[in-house]
């Protein structure tokens, strides 16, 4: 490939998106190169503080139960209070409980404040998924959504290895740090990001006033709860990156450095790939390619089972990228098309509990079949996952409308709209002139 096509390529992934959006993706990108308390916290609760595994892990898993809760709170919030005001919210109670996080010395206080980062550090994700909604156009929307992963990944792998040598130096700077960084954010969104969050009665549809939207609402959507559901499988499996795979390894006689390089392939895979990736599935059949994602997760993971050596584990961990880097902008991108426009916070809130509810259940499970059955067991279970996972897209997209119809709609109304707002100063210099004959 020429470099001057490979440009033509990259301007084209980046044409088109709103100036929020790049400053909403800016504070992402600044978010994730300060994540240090998720990458570190184990090595600094059993390293620095000698505390044992069990205590690590409970601190884990109050982390995780802090996500949990605040999804659905958080969720609501954006829709009431609007999106700017909640992520501000957010990014500076992360801020306060990060850095507070770093002076902690009892193991009581250290697992409160853990849970209370848990829950400041997950509040600002149904508020960015609903503003991202707001502001980009929906056939562009699969674009966004993963142009955003990829800075997400993108922050993430320089932060791994900058955190790597912080920590050695000094753990309080790392919480320090990521507290400096998460202000900046802060910042940005203060200054740079307008409220999106649409007036009732803006999206063109017409006189009535819209139904309130409440968690009953989400509760009772059969089809969005069923994305729901399918959206903890998926977690589940690759989820198991971080939790199966490294305890399969290290049973099977593999050293932490050598975990370390498969897993890095997974973060170099999606910074390579994901932008290219997305320029040719972006207007491809949802269905297919949520079907086609979900068997690539559950099997590439179950070919784990017959890695017995570094290579075919390494093989293993792209097959399954490829479906993470399929799955998370198409997934998003259904989201926001079933949330209605006056609920997104509680739908988007909704989603992303089924992520926090997977990062708690994901190492349990992967712990107790590894220990009770073996690491065979694991992956054959994720190979089913996979195959019911993708069953569920297969059966919950069957009636869905094309994408590109709803699109086209929303782009003819909003282009209505625009034409009404044209020509009404005519009729009324009309009106004007003939009042003035008379």
């Amino acid at each position: 490939m020429s470099v001057d096509r490979m440009r033509r390529g990259a301007r084209a992934s980046v044409s088109g998106l709103p100036r929020e959006f790049w400053w909403l993706w800016t504070s992402t990108l600044v978010n994730r190169l300060g994540a240090f308390v998720a990458t570190f916290m184990t090595l600094y609760l059993t390293l620095d503080r000698g505390y044992s595994a069990s205590f690590a892990g409970l601190v884990v898993a109050l982390h995780g139960l802090g996500g949990v809760v605040s999804s659905l709170v958080a969720g609501v919030m954006t829709d009431r209070l609007g999106r700017r005001p909640t992520l501000m919210a957010a990014q500076l109670s992360t801020a306060f409980s990060v850095a507070l996080l770093g002076f902690m010395q009892d193991p009581a206080a250290i697992a409160a404040v853990a849970l209370l980062v848990g829950m400041t550090s997950n509040a600002s994700r149904p508020a960015v998924q609903a503003m991202m909604a707001d502001i980009v156009r929906p056939e562009d929307r699969v674009r966004a959504f993963a142009l955003n992963y990829w800075a997400i990944n993108l922050g993430f792998a320089v932060s791994a290895t900058a955190a790597g040598f912080i920590a050695e130096y000094s753990y309080l700077a790392g919480f320090l740090g990521e507290a400096v960084l998460t202000l900046i954010c802060a910042v940005l969104v203060y200054v740079k990001l307008p409220e999106s969050r649409p007036d009732k009665g803006a999206d063109g549809s017409g006189g009535g006033a819209e139904p309130e939207i409440g968690m009953g609402t989400v509760l009772r959507d059969r089809r969005f709860m069923g994305v729901v559901g399918l959206s903890f499988l998926i977690s589940l499996i690759f989820m198991q990156g971080s939790f199966g795979l490294p305890l399969s390894m290290g049973a099977a006689g593999f050293t932490p450095g050598e975990y370390g390089m498969v897993i890095a392939l997974n973060g170099v895979l999606i910074v390579l790939l994901q932008i290219p990736v997305t320029r040719l599935i972006e207007h491809r059949d949802p269905q297919k390619l949520l079907v086609a994602s979900a068997l690539l997760a559950g099997y590439g993971f179950g070919m784990t089972a017959f890695g017995g050596s570094l290579g075919v584990i390494a093989l293993t961990v792209c097959v399954w990228t490829v479906a993470e880097i399929i799955n998370s902008p198409t997934q998003m991108g259904l989201v926001a098309r079933l949330s209605p426009t006056h609920g997104r916070g509680r739908y988007q809130g909704m989603y992303t509990m089924s992520w926090a509810v997977a990062s708690l259940i994901a190492p349990l499970s992967a712990g107790f079949v590894i220990d009770r059955l073996g690491a065979g067991w694991l992956w054959g279970a994720m190979a089913v996952l996979g195959s019911l996972a993708g069953l569920g897209y297969w059966l919950l997209m069957r009636n869905l409308p094309e994408a590109g119809a709803e699109a086209t709609a929303e782009a003819t109304a909003e282009a209505e709209a625009e034409e009404h707002e044209v020509d009404r100063p005519e009729v009324q210099v009309d009106a004007a002139a003939v009042s003035t004959t008379a």
